[in-house]
């Protein structure tokens, strides 16, 4: 009873981003408002021409299923449907579909009078799919540098990209965000395992409390940041994954054109090996 009284708080008309829109409703539990509207009609275009895609390709098989961009000698002309169109308007569409998903979030948050914590986190992954499907491609003069949409088509362009810039994986921004994505694991898994042990203890012994989770940090990890530093150092480290990984996709290709190997020539440049004199260390590196 207690949540039906404060559902009934916030669900009045009113507080969204486009005043009097006929889409201010609710629909069980999920408000619809005009964004949640243009991302149900962006996500209906897409996935049909999704559809349409597979239908005109070899094969109906879900792991073979794909929708190429357009040959590179197109470049950023529009192209024709069966050439890439379709890619284009899937692409649109998807934009179309996160960005109002975002803006519903905004729409939800400022109902609620909370922060924009969760459209800010997810405008994250945004901008990733951004710069995969648009700013990179512009910056290399053609809408075929997108990767295709498909499953095995997808691997298949994540693993010529690595073999194009001979070993990815050495790419500095590539290792931060991959760090940013594991120390995020990382931190959910601990935190999550935290709380399940505490609220459910073995039997015959008490639910344990928060004094309890902040204890078993400090004993293992020395330090606890409280169950609102964790969320918030989560946050911090979700994004820069996003953000990470759209700058080092980013550089590889418009900035960083040799082998990112060669990248850490610099290393062996520095004026500081000149004034060593260490045996079997050449001076010409």
């Amino acid at each position: 009873m207690a949540i039906l009284s404060y559902e009934a708080k916030y669900r009045v008309r009113g507080g969204g981003l486009i005043p009097g829109t006929p889409f201010d409703f609710w629909i069980g539990p999920f408000y619809v408002g005009f964004f949640g509207f243009t991302t149900l009609v962006f996500s209906i275009i897409g996935i049909g021409c999704i559809v349409w895609g597979a239908a005109i390709g070899p094969t109906w098989n879900i792991w073979q299923i794909t929708v190429s961009p357009p040959p590179l000698h197109y470049g950023l002309s529009w192209p024709p449907l069966y050439e890439g169109g379709l890619w284009m308007i899937i692409t649109i569409c998807a934009h179309g579909a996160f960005s109002s998903w975002a803006l519903r979030q905004v729409e939800i948050a400022r109902k609620l009078g909370m922060g924009y914590h969760v459209p800010v986190a997810f405008s994250a992954a945004i901008v990733a799919y951004t710069t995969l499907t648009v700013i990179r491609p512009l910056l290399l003069g053609a809408w075929g540098h997108g990767f295709p949409y498909g499953i095995f088509a997808h691997l298949d362009w994540v693993s010529n990209v690595g073999y194009q810039t001979l070993h990815f994986h050495y790419n500095p921004a590539h290792m931060i965000a991959v760090t940013f994505f594991f120390t995020t694991t990382l931190l959910l898994a601990m935190h999550g395992g935290v709380i399940l042990s505490a609220v459910n203890p073995p039997v015959g012994e008490e639910v344990k409390y928060g004094e309890h989770e902040n204890q078993y940090f400090r004993d293992t990890i020395i330090y606890s940041l409280g169950p609102l530093g964790i969320h918030r150092l989560g946050w911090i480290c979700a994004i820069n994954a996003g953000l990470w990984s759209a700058l080092c996709i980013l550089i590889s290709g418009p900035f960083w054109t040799e082998g990112w190997p060669y990248w850490y020539d610099w290393y062996l440049q520095l004026p500081f090996w000149d004034q060593l004199d260490l045996p079997g260390l050449s001076r010409e590196m």
